[in-house]
């Protein structure tokens, strides 16, 4: 089972240049129908990464690299996630 976390999936590969993103994502290549698409994913092993895309796509993964993210991985918030409500005590 991997333990990766996809942020984006087929995806423009300039959101990879976001330095927003944690340091530890990814820009994935990979082929179908030998049109080249683009995931960013984040792992904390980076054979994770591999793992899980040579399972799908086999000879099609292309290249994956870092992306130009700066961000801790405990301090990243996922934009996408939705924000818990804050209640104000009495």
């Amino acid at each position: 089972m991997s333990k990766i976390r996809v942020l984006q999936t087929d995806c423009d590969p300039q959101l990879a240049e976001d330095r927003t993103l944690p340091y530890t994502s990814y820009i994935v290549c990979y082929l179908i129908e030998g049109t080249p698409h683009y995931d960013i994913v984040t792992s904390s092993k980076n054979v994770d990464i591999f793992d899980h895309y040579w399972d799908r796509y086999k000879q099609d993964l292309q290249w994956y690299k870092q992306t130009e993210g700066r961000i801790s991985p405990k301090l990243w918030q996922d934009p996408n996630k939705p924000q818990a409500k804050v209640t104000k005590g009495k």
